[in-house]
């Protein structure tokens, strides 16, 4: 009787086991709740399904957490995976993590954030951040005129370590603007007398509305703001209204062409954003893992460039842009 027990407890525990497939890929973002973020697990998610392998999902508890990620990579290296791809909280600091994993044999793709070296993974699908900040930029100059020349500028950055995504949209923003860039690989070292502060937003919506208040004790006479992203954007927006900024006086430019930032842009609360394409990117990923074949990349740029689109109701002669009716059927989140 008790072998029986025993025989119907063990097909019980089989029978309740998932099935996995023989292939195991991760995705490591950087947290869990940016909608950005939640997209991209989306569009893995959907491409695991129609390959046939295995997915392992993993993120940093906050935007910033090299831990976190160095602790889900070790996970993907015990687990056997054959590659993963990622978007790595810290471009410097996650690199001799993702070289050990190379070194054990899996394929590394980072999404969005290239690495500081870009070669330390076997590709980079993004984003081009640069030319995303460039056309904010040139859209807040053209929409100002001739008052861009005395603009009063304040910038929502990302983080202190100032990632690869961070210093390339700001500093896009600044070519695009007009601004006299120093080292385009770093924010803060300019001179302009129109940029009145940096702060640092982290990308989140509540801590976005603290640095705007903040920069507005530093720039009561602020007419533009440019924001890491579109949640930040919404906090900035928070604090501007609260103190009677709603009324047009200030620009508000963003990066991530989110539904909930698009919608921003068709209610004139955000001016322009560029739009990024994070299903696109997860799924290309997933793909090139699962098939072992890296896509042809130029080696001029040194990325797959998934694409960044202007979205804006009040276009800029000049600038490309889409409407915002465009925007809405290519908007995620």
């Amino acid at each position: 009787m008790l072998k029986k027990l025993m025989l119907a407890a063990s097909l019980l525990a089989l029978s309740a086991a998932p099935v996995l497939a023989d292939e195991t890929i991760g995705l490591i973002t950087k947290t869990e709740t940016n909608p950005f973020f939640v997209k991209m697990r989306e569009g893995a998610q959907a491409k695991a399904k129609e390959l046939g392998v295995t997915l392992i999902t993993a993120a940093g508890k906050y935007d910033g957490d090299n831990d976190g990620q160095v602790a889900a990579i070790e996970n993907l290296i015990a687990a056997g995976a054959k590659g993963f791809a990622i978007v790595p909280s810290d471009s410097k600091a996650i690199v001799p993590t993702i070289q050990k994993a190379r070194d054990a044999g899996l394929k590394v793709i980072v999404l969005d954030t290239p690495l500081d070296p870009m070669n330390a993974a076997d590709a980079t699908f993004a984003t081009d951040n640069r030319k995303a900040g460039m056309l904010i930029g040139q859209w807040a100059k053209g929409t100002l005129g001739d008052k861009a020349a005395d603009a009063r500028i304040v910038f929502l950055d990302l983080a202190t370590n100032q990632p690869t995504v961070d210093f390339l949209r700001d500093q896009g923003f600044m070519q695009g603007f007009g601004i006299d860039v120093k080292d385009p690989n770093k924010i803060g070292d300019e001179n302009d007398p129109r940029i009145c502060t940096h702060e640092i937003s982290q990308g989140d919506q509540e801590k976005g509305r603290t640095a705007m208040e903040n920069a507005l004790q530093k720039c009561p006479d602020v007419n533009v703001v440019y924001t890491i992203n579109e949640p930040a954007a919404a906090g900035a927006w928070e604090a501007l209204k609260a103190v009677g900024k709603d009324d047009g006086s200030v620009l508000l430019v963003s990066i991530d062409g989110g539904c909930p930032g698009v919608k921003n842009v068709q209610a004139g609360t955000l001016g322009a954003t560029s739009q990024q394409y994070p299903l696109k990117m997860a799924a290309m990923a997933l793909e090139a893992i699962h098939a072992g074949k890296i896509p042809d990349i130029d080696p001029a740029v040194g990325f797959l460039d998934t694409g960044a689109q202007l979205i804006t109701s009040k276009p800029v002669d000049g600038v490309p842009s889409i409407s915002v009716e465009e925007g809405l059927k290519l908007c995620w989140g």
